[in-house]
């Protein structure tokens, strides 16, 4: 068994490992790099399998990674983390029609207020309440202790490589696809 051979837990059919995958692309579509497709494979592959892992650790807090990306967008605003519903979903690749229907149930389960703004009585600001806040910094000390372990194997000279590199890769996809930030579909 070949070091990116996976194992599942799951009882149900497993995904090829990505040897296997590598092998079978090649089969069918000759011109493939083996390289660049183990480079991509292996990076979706941890992403989806990062979000599954995120999902679980804040679902222990009681908030989906939707709720997650709100908490986090206000957050990185700054204090006092209030923006407006638009703002918000722009950031987050949102419809305005999501986006409310996620700052309605946020609303609802006290993690954000929403308030007319005093200057301007049309606009409305979405705020992060102290609950809210709360709920990042647990998220926040989930996923360090997740990263932590997830990165264990690898010196630090090695961390720093591998954030370049990867920092690089997403400079390029910036470049070439600036529109891909947001989502196709709304996810709520």
């Amino acid at each position: 068994m070949s070091d990116t051979t996976e194992q599942s837990g799951a009882t149900g059919p497993q995904e090829p490992s990505l040897d296997e995958q590598i092998a079978a692309y090649q089969r069918e579509f000759r011109d493939l790099d083996p390289q660049v497709e183990k480079v991509v494979s292996a990076l979706g592959r941890l992403n989806r399998r990062m979000n599954v892992a995120n999902g679980r650790q804040v679902a222990d807090l009681g908030i989906s990674n939707a709720e997650w990306e709100v908490l986090k967008t206000l957050v990185l605003s700054g204090a006092p983390y209030r923006l407006g519903p638009g703002e918000l979903a722009k950031r987050l690749g949102l419809t305005p029609a999501a986006m409310t229907h996620r700052i309605d149930r946020m609303a609802g389960e006290g993690l954000v207020t929403r308030d007319r703004d005093e200057t301007n009585r049309v606009r409305v600001i979405v705020e992060l309440t102290d609950e809210g806040r709360q709920k990042w910094l647990d998220a926040m000390r989930m996923a360090t202790a997740f990263e932590e372990e997830l990165l264990q194997d690898l010196s630090g000279e090695e961390r720093g490589a591998l954030g370049e590199m990867l920092i690089r890769l997403l400079r390029r996809v910036e470049l070439t696809q600036p529109d891909a930030g947001g989502r196709l579909t709304d996810l709520d």
